[in-house]
């Protein structure tokens, strides 16, 4: 097992176009959505992040929290995990999206406990295609090579990245808890409230 140090990053940095209000701010228990994700990695990892676009930096909910603004536009996710991985390249990431109503802290510890110390990254199997689930997932150090790479091949979309690269896989332990929310009929259906 890899000694390397574990930072997190809760991706915050996507517009929430087609749900139509920040999705990070969506409520729950009193908390967001945002808050709540931190509160599950904190504890797990030596330091914690928020990765944002710098149009957010300032946004109050994403201050209260150590920040990692997007230093490349139009790669939607992986600019936050590139970002991340530029900033602190000795460090393995998890990486996690904010809109993820009923990820579990087992999900996340099992992720942990299974990091491979042989491949560039560890993902859950979708419960819904089978294909790599990038965002709840371990990127190594070392890894950003692999994944500049892609993008200078115009490929940014981080779930092609794990599909085409050497990935290791681990099934989920409850078929939900990966699942997002990218609408308000999905909000309607899950435990997230919109804000007032």
């Amino acid at each position: 097992m890899s000694e390397t140090p574990v930072f997190g990053l809760v991706l915050s940095g996507g517009k929430s176009k087609r749900m139509g209000r920040d999705k990070a701010l969506l409520e729950r228990d009193g908390q967001s959505q945002l808050a709540f994700m931190m509160a599950l990695l904190e504890p797990l990892v030596e330091r914690a992040f928020v990765s944002t676009r710098a149009a957010q930096k300032d946004e109050p909910e994403r201050r209260r929290y150590d920040q990692i603004v997007d230093q490349y536009d139009d790669m939607g996710p992986l600019a936050g995990i590139l970002s991340a991985m530029d900033a602190h390249p000795d460090v393995d990431w998890l990486v996690v999206a904010c809109d993820l109503p009923n990820i579990t802290i087992e999900t996340i510890r099992h992720l942990l406990a299974n990091r491979s110390a042989d491949h560039p990254f560890t993902a859950y199997v979708s419960s819904h295609d089978g294909l790599p689930e990038p965002l709840c997932a371990l990127y190594r150090n070392g890894g950003a090579a692999t994944i500049r790479k892609f993008a200078n091949d115009g490929i940014h979309c981080p779930r092609k990245i794990l599909i085409r690269s050497d990935t290791s896989l681990l099934a989920q332990l409850d078929p939900a808890s990966l699942d997002n929310i990218n609408t308000p009929d999905d909000l309607a259906e899950s435990v997230l409230e919109a804000a007032p």
